[in-house]
């Protein structure tokens, strides 16, 4: 995983009025904190983080934060985003340790075809749409594939079940179901007939 430069200045007031000026100017307001760090208050250009993190990895992206002569590995972690706008009005970013493991949401894809669920009129039911995992963060993948070609009626695919890349420990409950199967229509109908 390639990290991402982003530059940041740390000379910026604390209060309501001055944030407000940073975010009329196109700057974002933050923090930057973690191990070993005193939070230092900090602001970002908008544009550039958005570029900074629209990559595949998302928030997931090692960031090269330089302040004012200091440079830091951080993460993207707490984003606070304007109720209306739905611009980003803050964020924290976590200093991390490239050889240290952090914990990180991933997205799951389904992938394959459950055949037989389908077959019994039955649906395939996503009950988790991300997946809580640990890992170095130059191992952390864009997303996570769950297969459901094996997937039968009534049965289920949880966490503990899901086949993660080398590096990546799934976080968590292992029971929690990932995907389920649900009564389709005509399934509904022909129950309820019996």
């Amino acid at each position: 995983m390639s990290q991402v430069a982003l530059s940041a200045s740390t000379n910026r007031e604390i209060g309501s009025r001055p944030v407000r000026r940073l975010r009329a100017e196109g700057l974002i307001p933050g923090v930057v904190y973690g191990e070993g760090v005193t939070p230092l208050p900090v602001s970002v250009n908008a544009k550039e983080f958005r570029t900074a993190v629209s990559g595949e990895q998302g928030l997931n992206t090692l960031i090269t934060l330089e302040a004012d002569g200091t440079s830091y590995t951080v993460m993207a972690r707490e984003i606070q985003r304007h109720p209306f706008r739905n611009t980003v009005s803050h964020v924290d970013f976590q200093v991390v340790d490239p050889n240290k493991g952090v914990t990180v949401e991933v997205p799951l894809h389904l992938i394959g075809d459950a055949v037989e669920v389908r077959h019994a009129d039955y649906e395939v039911d996503q009950q988790a749409f991300a997946l809580l995992v640990t890992a170095r963060p130059d191992q952390i993948p864009t997303h996570v594939d769950v297969d459901i070609s094996d997937l039968t009626v009534g049965g289920s695919i949880k966490v503990g079940d899901v086949i993660l890349p080398e590096g990546v420990v799934a976080a968590g409950d292992h029971g929690l179901p990932v995907v389920a199967t649900r009564a389709g229509r005509a399934a509904k109908t022909a129950t309820a007939q019996a």
